[in-house]
């Protein structure tokens, strides 16, 4: 203060003008933000350039702060219009562009919401979404079209806003549109079964083959433990890769995981057929995994080691038939055998039942009339069992790389936690032994508090009687879970939810329904698409559950929209 006048700044002043008052230290002078920043061409700021440039430092004259707002229409007061549309984002040029009043979002919205009611049931059925040709005057416009023209015909509404009376950019029947809200429904779906496993352990089951137009796929599966203890299979992808090559379809598998997030460290099994190309111990996709999570063992697919079985008994069987009709033949040709209907059918050898004495004596008129074929065969087989050392030790290598001692041990061990017969196989030594395979979820102060849970759990159990009639693991893992014991035997569980997978018959019964997708008259569908149509056509219980809600928020978060909901 000087002569009773202030003679600096008052700070009091940012609380009376609190939107454009500004002060800098440096120059010790006061400017206006409004002003500075939407001065005119020339930089000036209204009539003098106090505000803008040299500031304003007259600190004896503070009425002049509120003389420079001026009237309604001053410079000040204009530059404060633009400087609040411009924060208001309501009044840019992209907002204003997509505006919509409520009867557009609304008719957009009962669109969209239709092609999703189409979507989804063409993709629950399996069928094409489009025809030949998709013209008005087409008496077949394709399964989508028609079927929107349909659902339409049934709901006066819906008739009013979509195909020929929505407006022409925004029918929603472009099949740039159907395929987005299948990718839609096959990313939500994929979501759901991720949460499921919730970044626990899982089995990777793999395996590859060509579609109908002799592309090479690749089919993923994972087995987990899901939250309720159910024991699940779940297709994840059909992946097209360039060649059938362990490293190709190891690149394909990371570029799955890294797509979703996921962690190959979190493999704890995998199952695949006796090709080469997977099982290989060296250059296999089961060792270029192993190499990155340890725990994740390999257990060759008994369905396909079964159906190697059958084969074999086929053979001999097929061998003793085609014997059998060459001696007919020759017979017939000789004049020694006689021909008509019904006679010289093809026969076989009938195996003879335990108690059935009928079966015997059938067996044996059968031995009678084969003879001869019979006696050829067995000498065929005679000669095939004169094989040299260096065979049998290739037959025994081919058996150890399906059922390797780690393998096997690992089974055994396995088989300790079975419920058969009150839980009559349980060994408290094999399944701590089972525990010491998976370092990686087993600490050792955690083996030590396993090793006194098995006691009370095994006498635990064997006492409550929903436990009594229970058949397989899986099915103890989901008892432990609804009667809440998974919570008292936590490590006991954790033992269970690393069951290996010994089969690839999900794998397998997904390149059946890949080949109901794709047919011969819909033999160019894309990699993509035929993925999609896949994950939501097999996966069926986990599609119903997808609301059309969700599909509309993703689509609509997938890129910017005509309109805006």
């Amino acid at each position: 203060m000087k002569g009773g006048v202030l003679r600096r700044f008052n700070p009091a002043w940012f609380d009376q003008f609190p939107n454009w008052l500004e002060y800098n230290v440096k120059k010790d002078a006061a400017f206006c933000l409004y002003c500075y920043l939407f001065r005119d061409n020339a930089g000036k700021g209204g009539r003098n350039d106090a505000w803008t440039i040299d500031g304003f430092s007259s600190w004896n004259k503070a009425k002049n702060i509120s003389e420079h707002v001026g009237a309604v229409n001053s410079f000040h007061n204009n530059a404060a219009m633009k400087c609040e549309n411009v924060m208001n984002q309501g009044q840019s040029i992209k907002h204003a562009l997509h505006k919509q009043d409520d009867i557009a979002k609304n008719e957009y919205r009962i669109r969209l919401n239709a092609s999703i009611d189409a979507s989804r049931f063409l993709l629950r059925q399996g069928l094409p979404f489009r025809g030949h040709e998709e013209k008005e005057e087409t008496d077949n416009n394709g399964n989508f079209v028609e079927l929107l023209k349909y659902t339409a015909e049934q709901n006066e509404d819906m008739s009013k806003v979509v195909l020929r009376n929505a407006p022409g950019n925004n029918q929603m029947t472009s099949p740039k549109i159907q395929k987005d809200i299948v990718h839609c429904f096959a990313e939500e779906l994929i979501k759901s079964i991720i949460d499921e496993i919730d970044h626990d352990v899982f089995g990777l089951l793999v395996d590859e083959s060509t579609d109908v137009s002799y592309k090479e796929k690749m089919a993923v599966v994972f087995r987990y433990v899901e939250k309720s203890g159910i024991v699940k299979e779940r297709f994840i992808s059909l992946t097209h890769v360039s060649d059938t090559s362990s490293s190709s379809l190891k690149s394909a598998i990371d570029s799955l995981f890294t797509k979703y997030g996921l962690c190959i460290t979190k493999v704890r099994g995998q199952g695949y057929d006796g090709a080469s190309n997977m099982k290989g111990e060296f250059n296999g996709l089961r060792s270029l995994i192993s190499k990155e999570s340890t725990s994740a063992y390999y257990v060759h697919c008994f369905a396909h080691q079964l159906q190697l079985v059958v084969v074999a008994v086929a053979k001999r069987k097929d061998a003793l038939r085609e014997s059998h009709k060459k001696t007919i033949e020759k017979e017939v040709n000789d004049g020694e055998h006689k021909t008509g209907k019904e006679l010289n059918q093809d026969v076989s050898v009938q195996r003879p039942g335990m108690t059935r004495w009928g079966s015997h004596y059938r067996t044996l008129l059968r031995v009678v009339e084969c003879f001869s074929s019979i006696v050829k065969v067995l000498e065929c087989v005679e000669r095939m069992a004169q094989m040299t050392q260096k065979d049998v030790k290739h037959m025994l290598q081919e058996f150890n790389d399906r059922f390797n001692e780690m393998n096997t041990e690992l089974f055994i061990c396995a088989a300790s936690l079975s419920p058969i017969d009150l839980f009559s196989q349980f060994d408290h030594s094999k399944l701590m032994r089972l525990s010491t395979f998976y370092p990686s979820d087993f600490s050792q102060g955690e083996c030590i508090s396993l090793d006194q849970q098995l006691d009370v759990y095994i006498d635990n159990i064997r006492n409550d009687e929903r436990f009594t009639h229970l058949e397989d693991l899986g099915e103890i893992a989901r008892t432990l879970v609804e009667t809440q014991k998974h919570l008292s035997f936590p490590l006991v569980y954790r033992l269970l939810k690393l069951i290996l997978p010994v089969a690839t018959a999900t794998v397998e019964r997904s390149f059946s329904a890949m080949k109901i997708v794709k047919t011969d008259r819909r033999n160019r569908i894309g990699d993509q698409f035929l993925n999609d149509c896949l994950i939501c056509f097999i996966e069926k219980d986990v599609f119903e559950k997808i609301m059309n809600v969700t599909v509309m928020k993703r689509f609509q978060d997938m890129k910017d929209r005509i309109v805006l909901l």
